[in-house]
C-alpha cells in the first residue's frame, strides 16, 4: 500500500504543531501554545522568536532527522478502518485524524530526547543527541515542553467537548505509562542483579514503547465511534505490535546494529532486553554462565560499545539461542496482532493497510 498521501498529510501537521523557527508567526500559533494574542496588552509583548526558539530547535532538528512516522499512520488508518466497519462517512473522521496525528509523534520525540539524557547516549538518528548540540539544560526544558504542547492537536480539533474530553484523558494516561514504563527500565539497567521475569519485562516494554502505539490505536478509533471496547481493544492490540518492534529492536542491537547508533550499546547501559531474560531463565541466575554474561554487563560499563567485553555478552547470548528465541517472538506478536486489527475493523483496505504497514517495517535483513 502507497502511504505517500498519507504521510504528505502528517508531515504539513506536525509543522504546524511544531514550525520551524524561522517559519513563526507570532500569531494564533503563540496565541494557542502560549495564550499570547495579537493586539491584547499582556506579559508576553515582548515575546519573539528568540525566546521561542530554544524551545523549537532542538525538538524540531530530531523531527527532520526522519523517523517513520508509523504511529500517526497508525492513528489515521484506525480512524478509517474503524469508520468503514461502521459504515460511516469517512471524509470528515480522516480530517480529524490528519488533524490530531502530531500528538503521537510529538510525545514520541520528546521522550527521545529524554531517553538520549537518561541512558547517556551520545547520537541519535546518526546525529549528536539534543542534549549535546544545545546543552543539558536547554534540551530538557524544550522536551518538556514538547510534552504539553502535543495536546495542542486536540485543543484545534473541530469537534465537540466531550470528544475533546475523552481524548484528553486517553493522551493523559497514556503518557503516564510511557513514564511508569522508562522508570521500570531504568531501575533495572542500574541494578545489575536484578533480571526481571518474562511477565515484568513485557510490562515495561508495552509502557515504555507500546503505550504510543496504544494512544494511536485509542485515539483514532475513537474518533469513529463511541465503543469504548473497540477503543480498549484497539489500544491493546496496538500496545503488542509496539512490544514486538522494541524486542526486534532489541535484537538488532545486538546483531547488526541499529542505525546511528552503536552495536552492543545495550550492553553498555546495562538494559534487561527479553534475549538477556530468556538467557538467564534457560540457564538459571546463579550458573556460572549467567556468571560470565553479568561480568561481560560490568566490564562493558567500562570499556564501553565495540569492546571485547560488549561482543563476548553478543556471542553468549547467541549460542545459548536467546537471541533468535526473542527475535521469533517479536516478529510472531507483530504477525498475530495484524491478523487481530482485521478481526477487529473487518476487511477493508484500512485494515490491509495496518498489516501491510507493519509487515514492511519488519526488517528483512534480520529475518532473511
Amino acid at each position: 500500500m502507497d502511504f505517500t498521501n498519507y504521510l504528505t498529510a502528517i508531515e504539513k501537521e506536525i509543522d504546524s504543531v511544531v514550525p520551524l523557527v524561522k517559519n513563526l508567526e507570532n500569531g494564533k500559533w503563540t496565541e494557542i501554545s502560549f495564550g499570547k494574542k495579537a493586539g491584547e496588552k499582556s506579559a508576553l509583548d515582548c515575546l519573539c522568536a528568540s525566546h521561542i526558539g530554544p524551545l523549537l530547535e532542538p525538538t524540531r532538528s530530531l523531527i527532520d532527522l526522519g523517523g517513520k512516522r508509523w504511529r500517526p499512520l497508525l492513528l489515521v488508518l484506525c480512524a478509517k478502518a474503524q469508520a468503514f466497519h461502521d459504515k460511516k462517512d469517512a471524509s470528515q473522521i480522516e480530517k480529524l485524524a490528519y488533524k490530531i496525528s502530531p500528538l503521537v509523534e510529538c510525545i514520541h520525540t520528546a521522550s527521545l530526547i529524554h531517553d538520549d539524557i537518561e541512558d547517556s547516549s551520545d547520537t541519535r538518528r546518526g546525529k549528536p543527541a539534543a542534549y549535546i548540540t544545545y546543552g543539558l539544560d536547554t534540551a530538557l526544558n524544550a522536551a518538556s515542553w514538547l510534552y504539553f504542547q502535543a495536546p495542542v492537536c486536540i485543543e484545534n480539533l473541530d469537534s465537540d467537548e466531550k470528544t475533546k474530553l475523552r481524548l484528553y484523558s486517553l493522551y493523559a494516561q497514556e503518557t503516564r505509562r510511557l513514564h511508569l514504563g522508562q522508570a521500570m527500565d531504568i531501575a533495572w539497567h542500574r541494578d545489575i542483579e536484578k533480571i526481571p521475569s518474562v511477565e515484568e519485562y513485557f510490562a515495561m516494554v508495552q509502557c515504555k514503547t507500546g503505550t504510543l502505539s496504544s494512544l494511536a490505536a485509542k485515539t483514532g478509533t475513537s474518533l469513529a465511534t463511541d465503543n469504548q471496547e473497540s477503543v480498549t481493544r484497539a489500544g491493546e492490540i496496538a500496545a503488542r505490535i509496539g512490544a514486538g518492534f522494541q524486542i526486534i529492536d532489541d535484537v538488532i542491537n545486538l546483531t547488526i546494529g541499529n542505525p546511528g547508533k552503536k552495536r552492543g550499546d545495550d550492553i553498555v547501559e546495562g538494559k534487561k532486553s527479553l534475549p538477556v531474560i530468556l538467557f538467564m531463565q534457560k540457564k538459571g541466575s546463579g550458573s556460572s554462565e549467567a556468571k560470565s554474561l553479568r561480568k561481560c554487563f560490568e566490564d562493558a560499563k567500562v570499556s564501553g560499545p565495540l569492546s571485547d567485553s560488549v561482543e563476548k555478552a553478543i556471542s553468549i547470548l547467541t549460542e545459548a539461542g536467546a537471541v533468535e528465541e526473542a527475535k521469533q517472538k517479536g516478529r510472531s506478536l507483530i504477525e498475530e496482532s495484524c491478523r487481530d486489527f482485521e478481526n477487529l475493523y473487518g476487511k477493508s483496505e484500512y485494515s490491509e493497510g495496518i498489516s501491510s504497514l507493519f509487515h514492511a517495517m519488519i526488517p528483512r535483513t534480520l529475518f532473511s
